[in-house]
């Protein structure tokens, strides 16, 4: 008899050890699933937002900035290159932002040859942005308001040829990278040349006062 109750002890502990085990290995599987559950939700929400807090850089070399201008007989259009800028975001939300735009590296890229160059030339010459003596031109964020779905409308100050204006514009944030559409009165910044605003009878050589820029952000 006494060794049936040695046995039945033995079983019974064994069966506690196991039901002990079993309980620990529950137990760490659902924590694991929770922290994996965590790494996933982390990794879904930093797909749709991509960003920390902090200053974020531009990545000058993968970013563009296109121009199009408009003129009583069409449109020209190309390129302009970012010399610096960062985004700044609090709490993954964007909070601000500055850019140093270098006008001395203003393309074409709608026509070819010697028009190209001509173009090119006059519009570093003092008829139009008179980039020797202006070589930058800047875009400071004053303020930032969220719109929804990653867009902010922002509020800012844009300097042209040593002169400040105020601008607003949209600006959507995607992940790393960010696009931003904004449409610029050159007259206010001193770029006169054939605005209908200042001079009469141009007829077909006028050239509108609002050109558009489109840019291509990554950081």
């Amino acid at each position: 008899m006494a060794q049936s109750l040695k046995r039945n002890f033995i079983l019974e502990t064994k069966q506690t050890y196991l039901i002990y085990i079993t309980i620990k290995l529950t137990n760490m599987k659902n924590r694991l699933n929770t922290l994996g559950a965590a790494i996933i939700i982390a990794a879904i929400t930093f797909s749709f937002t991509g960003i920390v807090n902090g200053k974020k850089e531009i990545k000058t070399d993968k970013s563009s900035v296109t121009w199009k201008g408009y003129k009583v007989t069409g449109s020209h259009e190309g390129k302009i290159s970012i010399k610096s800028g960062h985004l700044s975001f609090n709490e993954g939300k964007l909070t601000g932002g500055e850019f140093t735009i270098d006008m001395t590296s203003i393309v074409n890229t709608d026509l070819d040859g010697e028009y190209k160059g001509k173009l090119e030339g006059h519009l570093k010459s003092a008829d139009f942005f008179s980039v020797e003596e202006f070589p930058t031109a800047n875009l400071v964020f004053n303020k930032v308001k969220s719109t929804g779905d990653n867009v902010y409308e922002v509020s800012g100050d844009l300097t042209i040829k040593g002169q400040t204006q105020a601008v607003t514009f949209k600006i959507s944030i995607k992940g790393n990278n960010a696009t931003a559409d904004l449409k610029i009165d050159r007259t206010k910044f001193g770029v006169k040349y054939r605005s209908t605003s200042f001079f009469d009878d141009l007829k077909d050589k006028a050239i509108y006062d609002e050109f558009d820029l489109s840019s291509n952000l990554e950081f």
